[in-house]
């Protein structure tokens, strides 16, 4: 079946208080996004890209397209005033019977057998959303008061959340809600269950300074991605 990646990357990046949007600092000497792209591209030869991007970020995102001969297999979309938006904006350019990763730009070090797994688990099931155990201590909010909760009943989610496309596509058909927090709370609220596989924990967001130099430290750990 057509492999599809819808890769988001169209934010501003303002926690990481830099002066270009996260998904174009560099690690390692490339782009976050560069790896990001890499990774997928090499998983499968006959895998083909969406990058969601702002329009003012296209010159950058072909300069990185063209850096990874790639320019045959990535398109360029634009993205949204929301994520949700944003992958709405990369499933139109979808018009083929396809399993749909749909991935944030900024989790560049995620692992080619995490997305094979996700791909086995949307062929059998129709969708395999990552997830990783809770390690700290979670508390819940409640007005004026708070809670422990058992952590052992918590998951942290990750991307790619992947999904056959005919369960995603008419998903986002929906108007917005701002319970849409991912594509997995999206495939719910149409009526489709939604099934969990085993993420990583070296599947880090990029979201703040710190979270660069974890991920360089993962990057020099031989084996670990």
């Amino acid at each position: 079946m057509q492999k599809i990646a819808v890769i988001v990357a169209g934010g501003t990046g303002q926690r990481m208080g830099a002066a270009i949007p996260k998904q174009f600092l560099l690690l390692n000497g490339k782009p976050l996004l560069y790896h990001t792209i890499q990774r997928f591209l090499e998983t499968w030869s006959d895998l083909e890209i969406i990058l969601v991007l702002p329009e003012e970020h296209f010159t950058t995102g072909n300069d990185i397209i063209t850096d990874l001969q790639a320019s045959a297999r990535v398109k360029i979309t634009r993205g949204g005033d929301s994520r949700f938006q944003s992958v709405k904006n990369g499933l139109a350019l979808i018009k083929e019977q396809a399993v749909v990763f749909v991935h944030d730009g900024v989790r560049c070090l995620v692992s080619s057998d995490l997305i094979k797994r996700c791909y086995q688990q949307a062929l059998e099931k129709g969708s395999a959303i990552p997830a990783i155990a809770a390690t700290d201590s979670i508390r819940i909010i409640n007005k004026d008061h708070h809670e422990i909760i058992d952590r052992n009943l918590v998951r942290i989610i990750q991307t790619p959340q992947t999904f056959l496309s005919e369960i995603i596509i008419p998903a986002f058909d929906q108007p917005y809600e701002e319970r849409f927090t991912d594509e997995a709370t999206v495939v719910e609220a149409s009526g489709k269950e939604v099934f969990l596989v085993e993420g990583a924990y070296t599947n880090i967001k990029i979201t703040r300074p710190a979270d660069l130099l974890i991920a360089e430290q993962i990057m020099q750990s031989p084996g670990t991605v």
